[in-house]
């Protein structure tokens, strides 16, 4: 392996592991439901194109953390805080209007939308940072403002990427396929985390810094052109029948309801609000872990060991390993339930935490633990965000619940952000390994509390064919097997 470029030796792995993954996926016993050979290759060309565009969308978000850290003295850790946190607040604010308008386009429509606003935005910000760093130009109002201001208007074209995705796929995965999905939805997650840690690194070695927003810009037009002459929002649009998806429908004599309508719906069943709570949870611990392990090793003096030099491809390795096992043991061991799932990976993430109130000293084992947290929690994310959504909103209402779910996940890393911001050390002090022990301290709550929470809704299903909307609707069954409303 010597012979190979460097670049073909950081793929080499990721690409013998997806074809280990497609291996294995195609020796599993199949939920057969009757579909035919050719709509399923059809539906392959559907969702992956799809899936690859969510994933550079993640390369086109998370770049920002190596661009910043290129452009130097120009900017600091508070100032990546600074621009993060209003990204971070308009992707989980515009949801409220994201999703209303993703169920009432269509998935194609606005994941259109997504990768070519992105693709703009970063481009822009690429130009700024050229303008800077080539030209020697100050931006009217500061670095830090111009980059904000472009920053969350990228994050407000993001925020169509995960609705897009699932209010596709809601037409097109019955119930009892979306546990394999979900697993498939963590995968892309993880390949978009490599693309954005160790793609942006390399480029930003190999190139000047701006690079770094215009490689994802680029692929994301890409990516644009091939998702409008393939994606379809439902098989009927390509010739294929299409066909009862078995999940909530919330349907009312045959009209979408509205976005008041559906939120209310929504925080009156509590099975969707402890999913809202879990993924608040999840929010938090997956960005408190992927945000500051690199931050607290590189402050540390260990930015030299093996998890931190390859941090974006353990990343990778443990999503993907993370989604799978979530979404075969929900179709396989759980009868399509989402809850227990969550519930077996919270229990992982509980005891990741507890083992890091003691190891915070000692590096190796610390990072090697983090990356075994960060395989759990976004096993949790693909399976709620990316597969409930789709059973508890059904194809009708898709894009406004996975839009609300997933700013519950936004709002669990604002606060994450804000908290750690203030209790993490900071220049000098940072430099000693005790005084990160707030970090790892931090994790304890959120995980138990997610833990507890995912076990209320063990044996939550969601209920097809309502003749009208009311309350019982996604009716959770208690851990006796009762069914009931109080999750």
């Amino acid at each position: 392996m010597s012979s190979l470029p460097a670049w073909l030796q950081q793929l080499l792995p990721i690409l013998i592991l997806l074809a280990a993954i497609a291996l294995v996926l195609a020796r599993l016993p199949k939920v057969e439901l009757g579909h035919s050979e050719a709509f399923k290759r059809r539906r392959f060309l559907n969702w992956f194109p799809l899936g690859m565009t969510y994933a550079f969308l993640y390369m086109g978000r998370y770049n920002l953390n190596e661009a910043t850290s290129a452009l130097g003295h120009r900017t600091t850790n508070a100032d990546f805080g600074t621009i993060f946190s209003w990204g971070t607040i308009v992707y989980g604010v515009a949801f409220l209007l994201n999703g209303p308008l993703t169920d009432r386009w269509g998935g194609r429509r606005t994941i259109l939308i997504s990768a070519g606003g992105s693709a703009l935005c970063n481009v822009l910000m690429g130009l700024v940072v050229y303008a800077v760093l080539a030209q020697d130009w100050q931006p009217p109002g500061g670095l830090v403002v111009t980059l904000s201001v472009l920053y969350a208007a990228n994050m407000y074209f993001q925020s169509f990427g995960a609705v897009s995705i699932v209010k596709v796929n809601a037409a097109w995965f019955h119930l009892r396929e979306r546990g394999l999905l979900g697993g498939v939805f963590g995968i892309l997650i993880s390949l978009g985390l490599y693309f954005a840690y160790d793609w942006s690194r390399m480029i930003a070695k190999a190139a000047p810094t701006w690079w770094v927003f215009f490689v994802p810009a680029l692929i994301l037009v890409a990516f644009v052109v091939l998702d409008f002459f393939i994606i379809r929002d439902t098989p009927g649009e390509t010739g294929h029948p299409d066909f009862e998806t078995a999940d909530a429908s919330w349907e009312d004599s045959g009209k979408r309801l509205s976005l008041g309508q559906l939120l209310g719906k929504m925080l009156s069943n509590s099975t969707i609000v402890v999913i809202l709570l879990v993924e608040f949870c999840s929010g938090f611990m997956r960005n408190a872990i992927m945000q500051w392990y690199p931050k607290f090793a590189k402050a540390t003096g260990v930015s030299d060991s093996f998890v931190a030099v390859n941090w974006g491809m353990l990343l990778c390795v443990a999503g993907i390993t993370g989604g799978m096992f979530a979404g075969v043991i929900s179709d396989k061991v759980f009868d399509s339930r989402r809850g227990p799932v969550s519930a077996v990976l919270y229990a992982g993430m509980t005891l990741g935490a507890l083992v890091s109130l003691f190891l915070i000293e000692h590096n190796l084992l610390l990072g090697w633990t983090v990356i075994f947290m960060s395989l759990c929690v976004i096993g949790v994310h693909g399976m709620l965000s990316g597969t409930a959504t789709m059973d508890f909103g059904g194809k009708k209402n898709a894009g406004v619940v996975v839009g609300i779910v997933d700013g519950a996940v936004y709002a669990g890393t604002a606060v994450q952000s804000l908290l750690l911001g203030n209790i993490l050390p900071s220049g000098d002090a940072a430099k000693v390994v005790r005084n990160w022990s707030n970090w790892p301290i931090a994790l304890v709550p959120l995980s138990v509390v997610g833990l507890v929470l995912a076990t209320r809704v063990w044996n939550a299903r969601p209920q097809a064919k309502v003749a009208a909307p009311s309350a019982s609707v996604m009716a959770p069954t208690s851990p006796s097997g009762k069914t009931g409303t109080d999750g």
